[in-house]
């Protein structure tokens, strides 16, 4: 009884957190204003896909599309690159302060990121950066939880395998490229899909920095779209079904990774 009861729990949970995205699916595919009826329908009366028509012909979601796509996977890269190499430096490199920076850096993570925004967006203005591709990419070169999260798995490679390559001659360069990154795999997956799911999802940021419409990422365009058509249900589940369905899929598909990195660099570290 107690397992058919926590199993009987744990389902009645699971259906709690899809019906949501059910029903999203369902409202995007009615016609306008059938969703509106009370109480609303659980399935569209005819399905049709005219609601995404519209919004990839008169609405340029397909622009908005390509924006985000561009810059979640530019930040997800940018990010590996630095993380990855400021993370292993932590790890496993030996040079003057390397504790005492890393303290530093873990202090930062208490600060909320609000608080940096106005001279984030200073600074960046300085640099001419601001409605440019730049203002969301360069914020996403390095963070903290990236750095850490890298180091924290990286600490659980033998040094005793690092030593053998130096002993035969291999190169610090050599040896990540071919020794660690390979054995960083799991992590490697892990931190590209939090920053790509960051980067994606985000959306107070780029509503500071990208004032040019063209410009705009998904969650942004859908927040003005909503302004323009606040009573078109239909239109708007539509436009939520597309900014979700990306990271989703990309989730789902590296689920495993995600969830082997995540283990590992808790219990390792």
């Amino acid at each position: 009884m107690r397992k058919l009861l926590l199993n009987g729990a744990m389902v009645l949970a699971g259906v709690l957190a899809v019906f949501p995205l059910v029903w999203m699916v369902s409202v995007s595919l009615m016609r306008p204003g059938e969703a509106s009826a009370f109480p609303p329908p659980l399935l569209p009366a005819e399905a049709t896909l005219a609601n995404y028509r519209e919004l990839f012909a008169h609405a340029g979601i397909g622009r908005y599309l390509f924006n985000s796509l561009l810059l979640s996977t530019g930040a997800t890269l940018l990010s590996l690159m630095f993380n990855v190499t400021a993370g292993y430096a932590f790890a496993k490199l030996r040079f003057a302060g390397r504790e005492r920076i890393f303290r530093t850096l873990l202090g930062a993570l208490v600060i909320p990121a609000q608080v940096a925004m106005l001279p984030l967006f200073l600074l960046l203005k300085q640099l001419g950066l601001v409605n440019t591709y730049g203002a969301v990419l360069v914020p996403a070169l390095a963070s903290v939880f990236g750095i850490f999260l890298v180091r924290q798995y990286a600490l659980s490679i033998p040094d005793a395998l690092l030593e053998a390559a130096r002993m035969d001659g291999a190169g610090e360069w050599r040896i990540f490229r071919a020794i660690v990154l390979p054995l960083l795999t799991p992590i490697l997956v892990t931190l590209a899909i939090f920053t790509f799911l960051g980067t994606w999802n985000d959306f107070m940021w780029p509503l500071i920095v990208l004032t040019d419409k063209d410009l705009y990422t998904l969650p942004v365009a859908l927040a003005a779209l909503s302004r323009e058509h606040v009573q078109d249900n239909e239109l708007m589940m539509a436009g939520s079904v597309l900014t979700i369905a990306p990271v989703l899929l990309l989730f789902l598909g590296l689920q495993r990774y995600y969830i082997q990195g995540l283990l590992v660099g808790s219990v390792k570290g």
